[in-house]
């Protein structure tokens, strides 16, 4: 709590008294009066005291656990429980950093008397992660203006949106790395499949179904059809979360490049989970964030709760240090073997390629799915803009799958245009 003085009669006592002179000097009645006046209200000001803050705040959310994108309603209402009205109450409610307001205003001017009650209205949007109301802060004054108190009213408030993981990217790009269960990736390998590979001589032990009967009947020759086999994938979803790849078009409705790798990464794991495949999410960042491959609605449970309130894929960029070798080097220590990482990653600095280089020598086919923060209204955003192409182009010349994400389109529809090119 803070008392000061406004300073607002600063200097009134010597105009004050020199207009009283004057009138006195000339003789006129009212330049005196305006002297003695002046010297009245700067009397009284230098008598004032601080105004009360027994005050109440009650703050009311419309929805505490909304879906992304959902509009809250926040109802504050300030009710003066003191004895002495509040000639000059100012209050601004405390809005979380990473809601924005879209309409009406967090603030309120008025006066209050004792017992009566002053409310405003506002409405903020959801995004994903668990947001708590900071205390009002409030500014009142007394009657003359000459002195005010600041302080805080608190009232426990917060928002939790966990958005729900649906798969809205079907065909999610797979590499051929994967381990032997029977799923969608199509191997070189010949076995069971619904895709032709092959025929060979037959063996004793071949099931019936698969033997070639129609060459059988043609050439008498005893063969066994092999179709290309399909298994299932691991797979790591490796989200950007360094406080550079915090980038957004200059847009106020762009969420930032962080923020659609986390829904994309969402909606992956769903599509991954539903096709049977093992799926596991990390972070590349200062704070860690490490769920293994798994299957089940329980290992969904936690990927939804892992990408929705992990301080690792917080809506705002980290200010932790970061050590990008110790972190390349505990992330190489968990990956699985046999897994695959699909790597997220706005590519807006030289060291993003070079992770999915490294994860790539490492032994784990990498796919980089890419969404693009850059414009093309200054100078300086074409310019970022062409180095980020030029990465791009340097790692499809490596031999890595990447997927250039305009996020104006749905993940969905990208990535079956790129199936499409990888498959010709």
């Amino acid at each position: 709590m803070t008392v000061r003085e406004t300073n607002r009669w600063h200097g009134v006592s010597a105009v004050a008294l020199l207009a009283a002179a004057v009138g006195v000097f000339v003789g006129s009645p009212v330049t005196l009066l305006v002297g003695v006046v002046g010297v009245t209200f700067a009397a009284y000001a230098r008598t004032a005291t601080p105004p009360t803050t027994d005050l109440e705040l009650t703050r009311t959310v419309s929805d505490a656990t909304p879906e992304p994108g959902d509009e809250i309603r926040v109802e504050v209402a300030v009710e003066n429980a003191g004895s002495a009205t509040v000639p000059d109450l100012r209050i601004v409610d405390g809005v979380p950093e990473a809601l924005e307001v879209t309409s009406g205003s967090p603030r309120l001017g008025t006066a209050l008397r004792p017992g009566k009650r002053a409310a405003f209205a506002y409405s903020v949007e959801a995004v994903r992660s668990e947001h708590a109301f900071e205390p009002a802060q409030v500014l009142a004054r007394d009657f003359s203006g000459a002195v005010e108190r600041e302080f805080e009213l608190a009232d426990e408030t917060a928002i939790t949106c966990t958005p729900r993981l649906a798969a809205t990217a079907e065909a999610v790009p797979l590499r051929e790395q994967t381990i032997r269960y029977t799923g969608r990736v199509a191997t070189r390998e010949g076995g069971t499949g619904v895709e032709f590979h092959a025929t060979r001589e037959y063996r004793p032990g071949d099931p019936l179904s698969r033997i070639d009967w129609n060459r059988k009947a043609r050439t008498g020759e005893l063969t066994t059809v092999e179709f290309r086999e399909e298994q299932t994938a691991t797979v790591v979803l490796l989200v950007d979360a360094r406080a550079k790849a915090y980038l957004a078009r200059d847009d106020d409705d762009d969420p930032g490049a962080v923020e659609h790798a986390v829904r994309a990464a969402g909606d992956a794991f769903s599509a991954l989970l539903d096709n049977g495949d093992r799926v596991g999410i990390a972070a590349f960042g200062p704070e860690e964030a490490w769920l293994s491959p798994g299957t089940g609605t329980y290992h969904r449970a936690e990927a939804r709760e892992l990408l929705s309130h992990a301080d690792a894929f917080a809506c705002e960029p980290p200010t932790g240090m970061f050590y990008s070798t110790l972190r390349m080097r505990w992330l190489l220590r968990r990956l699985p073997t046999d897994a695959q990482v699909v790597f997220f990653s706005p590519l807006c600095d030289r060291f993003a390629p070079e992770v999915a280089r490294r994860l790539d020598a490492g032994g784990h086919a990498v796919t980089v799915i890419s969404p693009d923060p850059t414009g093309d209204a200054t100078p300086g955003q074409r310019l970022a803009r062409s180095e980020r192409i030029r990465r791009l182009q340097s790692l499809r010349a490596g031999g890595l799958r990447v997927v250039d994400w305009d996020t104006e389109e749905l993940l969905g529809v990208t990535l079956a245009r790129a199936n499409r090119r990888w498959l010709r």
